[in-house]
């Protein structure tokens, strides 16, 4: 029996090792080949040039979020490419506005609808919050308000909020506890916020690879039992 018990053992420290050996020699090897949550990703002009194609045939990646605006003016620059061929080869597709809490509020709202155009979405709307661009907090979240209710009335429906777990520590407590999350952390433990309210999506690294996509790619997975269908474009 003993001999039994010390061969199952050195079995399960042999496939350990393969499967730590296998990570180094394959760097695409990340959190979605371990376990079964809903994976996506999200892409800029940072990315450069996407192989599409490549990119639909990884079946782990059901999603994924592209920018579409910064601010009043700023389009990026891959945006429609991205957009046609990520529908081309299967991908659930939504777009994000990266705020700027000075701009005037309008300007950016209409920047943003130039660009996501409904009958282009599959996912709801995202805004992307990282700065408070050194306004009080109660006007930065005044501002972020207002601009959050101006993209419910104009695609009629609330858009998802992104932003990371400290900033939302320091900034957001009790201010859009209305608004779905995809919280930033990027630690091997789940994010959990000074608050503790539910969060719907994390993204839980900058670093990531995938197959046709060059250099690093951000990555996220719902969390719990969430899923794709919570945040549906409703046409």
């Amino acid at each position: 029996m003993k001999k039994y018990i010390i061969a199952a053992f050195m079995a399960v420290i042999t496939n350990i090792s393969a499967q730590a050996q296998s990570a180094v020699d394959n760097p695409y090897l990340q959190c979605e080949d371990t376990c079964t949550h809903v994976h996506g990703i999200d892409l800029s002009h940072y990315q450069g040039q996407v192989f599409w194609e490549t990119v639909g045939e990884n079946t782990k990646m059901a999603y994924v979020y592209l920018k579409a605006t910064e601010g009043g003016d700023r389009i990026d620059s891959y945006f429609e490419r991205n957009i046609d061929l990520a529908h081309r080869y299967g991908l659930k597709v939504g777009s994000y506005h990266f705020f700027r809490p000075k701009t005037p509020l309008r300007k950016q709202l209409e920047n943003f609808k130039t660009q996501c155009l409904p009958g282009e979405q599959d996912l709801i709307p995202m805004i992307d919050v990282e700065t408070d661009a050194g306004l009080p907090n109660d006007e930065f979240c005044d501002s972020l308000l207002t601009f959050l209710e101006l993209v419910e009335e104009a695609y009629r429906q609330k858009p998802l909020v992104y932003t990371f777990r400290n900033f939302y520590n320091k900034h957001l407590i009790g201010r859009i506890d209305d608004y779905k999350l995809m919280i930033a952390m990027y630690t091997q433990d789940e994010p959990v916020l000074a608050d503790e309210r539910d969060i719907l999506m994390w993204q839980y690294t900058s670093k990531g690879r995938i197959v046709g996509v060059n250099g690093y790619v951000d990555k996220s997975r719902f969390m719990g039992r969430h899923s794709l269908r919570e945040i549906r474009f409703r046409h």
